[in-house]
Order: C-alpha cells, then structure tokens, then sequence
C-alpha cells in the first residue's frame, strides 16, 4: 500500500501543476527574500518601532501583495503550463516555459532590490511616475553604474536569487510519460481552480464588488506610513500607478459645506488703486535636500543640547529672519517643490508636473507679480530640460532661464568643467552665476534659484574634498557643509550690490533627505525643513515663531501679503503674516496617506478613514495612536477632506486660478 502511495505521490510531483506550485513558491520565497534586503537595507528607519506582532502583521500583507504581484508577472507562465495540450509537452516548450518564468520575476527580484536603495530618498515604494520623472534625464545609467558598485552585495544577492530560480526550477515530465486520461483531467481541474485563485490573488480580495487592492492598503497592516513600503512590492506598486488617474473627485461633502470649511481662494481687499505696498525684488532660494535636521539653530535639543549641526550659515541667516519651528515640505521629490513654493499647489497622489493638471491655466509669483512691472528670472544649473523645471517655470510666467547652456556660454566661468557629472554645475560656482545675472536684471524682480550640489550621489568640487571630507554618520554631510558654504558666499556677494536692502529674500528646502536621527525618520520627519524669510532692512521681525505652522504652498501668500499686493489668486496655503496661529497648517502624503498637521496633532487619512491621530510635539517619535480619543479628529478629518476634495476637483475641472472677470 505504501508502495502505492509513494508511486502516485511521485506521478504527482510530476505533473505540470505540480511544477506550478513548486516554481510558485520559490517566486515567494525570492520576493520575501528581497523584502528582508529592503528591511535591513533601511534598517534604522523601520527596526526601532518593530515588534513581534507588528512583523507578523507585515508578513501577512507582503503575501497578500505578492500574491497579486507574482500572478501579474508569471501569468503568462501559468496559463501556458496548465493549458491542457499533451502536445506541448516536449523538451523545447518546457525550456520557452523556463525562460518566462525566470525573467520575469527576475525584473521583479531587481526592482525590489533597486528600491531598497531608492527609499533613502523618497521614503516610499516607487511609481510608474519615475519613468516621466527622469524621462529626460541623460544621467541615470551613469548613475545607476554607480550605485551597483556602492552597493554590490545586493547585486550579488540579485545573482544569488536568479541562480536558485533557475536551477530549481522544476521542469514537469514530457509527453512519452504521459498518461492522457489522468493528464487532462488535472490540467482542466487545476486551470478551474487556478481562474476563481488568480482572479482573487490579483484583485487582494475574495470580496466581489469591492475595488482591487492599491498602495493604500498597506497601510491596513502597519503602524505608520513609511512601513506600508516593506509591505508592498515594487512591481505592484508600478502596476497599480501605470495609466491610472491620478485625480479622483471625492464626494465627501457637498459643494457648500466643502466651500464653507475651507477654500484656496485668496482675495485680498481690493484698493482704489492697483498698487503695491512694497514694491521690493523677491529672491528665493529652494535649497536641495536641505532637511532641518542638519541645522542647529533649528534643533537647540537635539542630542542633549550638545548638537552642532552642519550649516553654520544658515544658522547665522535664521537669528536674522522670520522662520518658523514648526515647517514642512509638502513633498518629498525636487519636482515637486516648484509648484508648492512658487504656486501654492502641494504634491498629492502624484507630482504636479507629471500629472495630466499640470496643463491647466495656472499662476505663480511671476506671473502675479508681472502686472506690476516685475521682471522674472529663474536660475538651475542642470540641463535646461531637467526634472521639467524649464517647463514649469515658463507656464508661470518666468520670462527668462538660466541654466546648464546659459552658464556654459559665460566666460567668466568654466563652462563644464564646473559639472558635478551627473544632476548640475556645482553650487558655489552657479550661485555666483546667479548672482551676476541678478544684478543685470531690472527692478523689481522676482527671481528663484534652485541648488543641486546635495543631491545623490553627493559629489564637491575636487578642490574642496580635504575641506569638507567624508563624515559619519550620513554621506550627505559633506555636500551640506559645501552648500552652506556655497549659499553664505552668495549672501556676502548680493549684500555688496545696491538692490540688496530693497529685496525679500526667501530660503527654503525642497525636500529632506538622509536622516540620522529618530525624530527626522517619521512619517512627518520625513517632510520637515527649514523656511526662512529675511529682509536685510528689518521690515520682517527677526523671531523664530513656535505658536503656528508653516508649509511650502505658505510662501505664495506670505509674498503677496508682505508685498500687499491686492490680486486674488489660489494657493493651499496660509497668509503667514496675517493668519491666525491656531488657523495655521500643513498638509502632505506619503504612501497612500494624507497627513495633516494642525494645531499640536497630526492626522493621517487614507482617503477614506482616519488611520491615525499623533501628539506630534509631546510623542515625536509618534509611538502612540490617539485614534478616537483626540478631540480635535472630528475637525481635522473634515478640513482635511476639504481641502482634498477642493484639489480633487479644481484639477479636474481647470479651476487653478481666478478668472480676470471674477477679480
């Protein structure tokens, strides 16, 4: 009998959906493999909130997005293997079999493992807008190259992995050892079962007539935001964001309550004359990857009092401005700061300027500013097309931009020599480009200047490497002391020239980057910066404000408050000189969670409920949940659902201005 058993168990092993189950459950274990690279890879932003309940919550939903992930990528596979034909089975279709097997999940095992990398700079799993965001960039295989070699232990993993896929791989039995009867019989019943699976498998649910899982849905097996990222893979999360919408108009209120609870109309009272108060130059600097956590001015507590942090100008600067000690990016890529400092329109779903709105009527300083006999100019010392900055500045207004091709025809300069070799010219060399060109430009101007030096892969002039050389604990460091330096010596040049005193200058950075500690590796660490407003004539008080919020999308109206200009416009900001602390706020997202910060709470919202309420400023490393015990969540779920559905629907309908008639 047990002979038997041992001879059908062995038949079995042999068949075609035997073989399925077996090649199936190596892709698992590859993908949960690189989900453990990624883990350790970034082990200092998830392992210090880790425990064992929370690791199996993790476990489970990785598989379930897997699931969907790995029947996508070996569909094809699994149909032609169980399609019930005896006569493909022969040596020659079971090596086509092998190949659509193994390449497919190895771009998948490649992709995960690229991400493990890429994390560090977005904080969230990748989408199919990388490929327009880098679109046109000529720089990336170069840089790629690099980051193989810095990290080669995850290219030999990579190798490892597709090696054990390929010589594991179980090859079912061919044709002469057939038994027809028994072998059409399993491979109709295992494509009947496979079909309602697959179907399952893919959607994330058994559930008929609920949509199929997305992003956001990570979020229902962890505890904070930036963790949905170790449950998720790379491949579904490309999959899910390839051709679809990025805006979708919610209906959580109706237009009048939506309109009565917030709007991003600002209307300033109209005077008898359109006039200015101030008619001063606006110079903004959006500083790459210049992430509070490297200043000291703004982290007085910060490692028991004693940090000294990296910017000792910016630090100088700030004793002189209005800055705020509450203040966040609303995104956490380069594009996506242009529209939310220039434009008042923050990163929600998707980059602005990679989304289908990014066509829409649309207004930023300049082109408010224009009707006052401003002149414009922006400044970025990357290829002229890089990261869509060109086109963007152009469709607000900007008359005129400098970048790679313009510094490169001036002979005071280098030319290329000054190029970092991957993103830009180098920042100190730039800023005395812009500088040059600044004191050509008419008044009043407006003008932006976009820095470039800390950016991955973190290159300084030669010159400067025995000045600023590598230092623990973050790579990053080094190109921040640079920066600081870079920014300082353009101060020192523009404070010699005569428009100086009569000009609001404005510095704020793009986005954070690494981080070394707790605090700046939450889910709202991860978005918190310095902004600064300085005026070398005093006409802004010099005071660090701790009672109110301070957001990207706030410099628009700030700039046109402090200007007094009275032209009505749309911005997802606050007026920060006229508003109300309590009335301050920020919004963001990040992995498929709206975080809005009000008051002292933060609220996380995944589009449909509210996931999470923290005490942000008493439990900064949001450890404690207050979900249903904050007074103040009833409130900050309906303003946040405002202001979402206000986005939602003013992208989808061309509404991100004000009308001329409508003034």
């Amino acid at each position: 009998m047990m002979r038997g058993f041992l001879s059908f168990a062995r038949r079995v092993a042999a068949t075609p959906a035997a073989a399925v189950v077996v090649n199936m459950l190596m892709a698992y274990a590859a993908f949960m493999l690189c989900r453990v690279a990624y883990f350790v890879e970034n082990w200092s932003s998830f392992a210090p909130y880790m425990s064992w309940p929370l690791a199996w919550s993790m476990l489970c939903g990785g598989l379930v997005f897997d699931t969907s992930a790995l029947l996508y990528l070996n569909a094809l596979y699994l149909l032609i293997t169980l399609l019930p034909l005896h006569l493909k089975e022969r040596r020659g279709f079971h090596v086509a079999a092998k190949w659509l097997y193994v390449v497919p999940n190895a771009l998948g095992v490649a992709m995960n493992l690229a991400d493990a990398v890429y994390f560090t700079y977005t904080g969230r799993r990748t989408t199919a807008t990388v490929f327009a965001e880098f679109g046109n960039e000529s720089n990336i295989a170069a840089i790629v190259g690099t980051e193989l070699l810095r990290h080669w232990y995850l290219v030999a993993l990579f190798v490892a992995i597709v090696a054990a896929l390929w010589r594991l791989y179980r090859t079912p039995r061919e044709a002469s050892q057939l038994r027809l009867g028994s072998y059409y019989a399993g491979q109709v019943a295992a494509l009947l079962l496979l079909a309602p699976l697959a179907i399952a498998g893919m959607r994330g649910s058994w559930a008929f007539g609920t949509r199929p899982i997305t992003i956001s849905n990570a979020n229902e097996y962890v505890n904070r935001a930036v963790e949905s990222s170790v449950v998720l893979n790379t491949p579904f999360a490309l999959m899910r964001t390839v051709g679809k919408p990025t805006h979708i108009v919610p209906s959580y209120m109706s237009d009048s309550e939506m309109l009565a609870t917030y709007s991003p109309e600002h209307r300033p009272a109209a005077s008898a004359a359109d006039s200015l108060l101030r008619r001063k130059n606006v110079v903004i600097v959006i500083a790459e990857s210049l992430g509070k956590e490297y200043s000291a001015f703004f982290n007085p507590r910060l490692d028991g009092g004693r940090y000294r942090g990296y910017t000792p100008f910016l630090d100088s600067l700030a004793t002189r401005s209005l800055t705020f000690a509450r203040s966040f990016a609303n995104g956490r890529i380069s594009m996506d700061a242009n529209p939310s400092v220039l434009s008042g329109i923050p990163m929600m779903v998707e980059p602005f300027v990679l989304s289908s709105a990014s066509l829409n009527d649309i207004d930023g300083l300049p082109s408010l500013l224009g009707s006052y006999g401003y002149h414009s100019a922006f400044f970025h010392g990357g290829h002229n097309i890089t990261m869509g900055f060109s086109a963007f500045a152009h469709s607000i207004g900007f008359e005129k931009y400098y970048g790679l091709d313009e510094y490169c025809r001036s002979e005071k300069y280098r030319g290329y020599a000054d190029f970092d070799g991957k993103w830009a010219i180098f920042d100190e060399p730039f800023l005395q480009f812009t500088a040059d060109e600044l004191e050509r430009l008419p008044e009043p101007f407006v003008a932006t200047v976009f820095t470039a030096t800390s950016h991955h892969p973190y290159p300084i002039p030669a010159e400067y490497r025995d000045r600023f050389p590598e230092e623990a604990p973050l790579e990053i460091l080094k190109c921040i002391r640079y920066a600081d330096m870079s920014l300082s010596r353009f101060f020192h040049r523009v404070s010699r020239m005569p428009w100086y005193d009569n000009t609001l200058f404005v510095v704020v950075a793009d986005h954070t980057n690494e981080s070394a500690h707790a605090e700046y590796k939450t889910d709202l660490g991860l978005f918190s910066i310095p902004i600064l407003f300085f005026t070398p004539d005093g006409s802004l008080p010099a005071s660090l404000r701790s009672d109110c919020i301070a957001q990207q999308t706030d410099i628009l109206p700030t700039i046109m408050s402090y200007l007094g200009c009275n032209k009505p416009f749309v911005a997802w900001g606050c007026d920060l000189l006229t508003t109300p602390a309590a009335s301050t706020w920020a919004v963001n997202y990040l992995s498929g969670i709206y975080q809005y910060v009000k008051g002292d709470y933060l609220l996380q919202f995944d589009g449909t409920s509210t996931k999470g309420v923290y005490a942000y400023g008493s439990d900064p490393l949001l450890r404690h949940n207050l979900l249903g015990k904050c007074p103040e969540q009833h409130t900050m779920e309906r303003e946040l659902k405002a202001i979402v559905q206000q986005y939602m629907q003013r992208m989808t309908t061309n509404r991100l201005t004000i009308p001329h008639a409508e003034e």
